[in-house]
């Protein structure tokens, strides 16, 4: 689950991490209170979940009052197109509007999880306001780690080590190690998956902030988290995901025209890759899980044809916790109430297959059955074509 930048600062705050004095607002006629109070100069900031603002023109720096509404007339309602959000952009429904400060350097923070040590990562970098992907590719030095052991947190000596390492000056070190606490704090308490502050800013008078704030929820955790359900924007949001969680289906769409149906997220994983093996390229992830319902088979075929881009449906159903002729019940009635217009090549096996084989041959829906995995990614590639 991803938030805004504004809500992600909100939350930050409560931890003790220094944000910029800011507002929210979807209308121009908004900003004048709003400057009155911050003060000019200020910056004009669309809010949508994709980085890459600033080049794609949602940020803007204002230092008179017609400015800062015309920067927050000309973005709220643009369409912004970034490097994330793909060659068919996202809305901008709202704007912040935000305290300008004088920059001194900018630096980068950000906390993943490492899988391969099985612990939080801290990050650090003087590369700040660069893509750290980018900095990662061309300049790896320039990034520090810092291992973070689950019993203890992290310890104020990590801070002090990676505030030194990129170059915070000595006389505001203390500063950084309470922001970086507080950050840290932030991820855990907060079930967080993602925290990024990029740029982390040092200002002229020795002060830090938090720049821009990306956090991203685990959803699996939302429950924790009552408050959350007011964090959501399903503007932000694809329509089909969107969709697919209404009945606890895992769901991503992707821009191929190959739809894949599967039970468990690791065969689904291999599903999309030996697709693109024989050639073809998978339009989504969804896997119906280890116990789907006959129910939850049919939904989860309605969303997948819903896709337009799909051109043929590849549906490779392992057997072992479901039943594979309950799931091929499943996937004929649907297919028989919404009437599908695009090659489907089915691949069985486990528990119930021949039970399940003929469900499928005896449909009259013409669907294509494949031996094996290879022989099914092979069947349904040619579909495509």
């Amino acid at each position: 689950m991803k938030i805004h930048e504004y809500q992600g600062k909100q939350l930050l705050a409560k931890y003790g991490v220094t944000v910029p004095r800011g507002e929210v607002i979807e209308s121009a006629e908004q900003v004048r209170p709003i400057v009155e109070r911050l003060g000019l100069p200020v910056v004009v900031k669309a809010q949508i979940h994709a980085g890459g603002r600033g080049k794609g023109g949602g940020v803007k720096l204002a230092r008179t009052l017609a400015e800062a509404e015309s920067y927050a007339r000309q973005i709220i309602g643009m369409n912004l197109v970034t490097h994330q959000t793909g060659p068919e952009g996202r809305q901008v429904r709202r704007v912040l509007i935000e305290e300008g400060l004088k920059i001194k350097q900018e630096f980068y923070l950000g906390i993943v999880l490492d899988r391969a040590l099985s612990r939080l990562v801290f990050m650090a970098s003087s590369a700040g306001g660069m893509e750290i992907e980018e900095v990662a590719a061309h300049e790896p030095e320039k990034i520090l780690k810092e291992a973070i052991d689950p019993a203890v947190g992290l310890q104020p000596f990590q801070a002090r080590k990676l505030a030194f390492g990129i170059g915070i000056p000595k006389e505001s070190v203390n500063k950084a190690v309470k922001f970086m606490t507080g950050l840290y704090r932030a991820y855990v308490e907060s079930d967080a998956t993602l925290a990024e502050i990029n740029p982390f800013l040092l200002t002229e008078d020795g002060e830090l902030y938090a720049l821009d704030a990306k956090l991203t929820f685990d959803d699996n955790a939302v429950f924790r988290h009552k408050d959350y359900a007011g964090l959501r924007d399903l503007h932000e949001e694809e329509p089909l995901e969107i969709e697919a969680s209404k009945y606890d289906l895992n769901y991503i769409k992707l821009d191929g025209n190959i739809g894949c149906m599967v039970n468990g997220a690791g065969l689904a994983m291999a599903t999309m890759d030996i697709i693109k093996l024989a050639g073809g390229e998978p339009a989504n992830f969804l896997d119906v899980g280890g116990g789907a319902s006959q129910e939850r088979v049919e939904n989860a075929f309605r969303i997948l044809l819903s896709d337009h881009n799909v051109r043929a449906v590849l549906i490779n159903i392992f057997g072992g916790i479901v039943r594979t002729d309950m799931v091929a019940t499943g996937v004929v009635e649907a297919a028989r109430k919404i009437g599908v217009k695009v090659p489907v090549v089915v691949r069985l096996e486990g528990t119930n297959v021949e039970r399940g084989r003929e469900v499928i041959e005896q449909s009259g829906l013409g669907f294509l059955t494949a031996a094996g995995m290879k022989d099914a990614a092979e069947k349904v590639v040619a579909a495509t074509r």
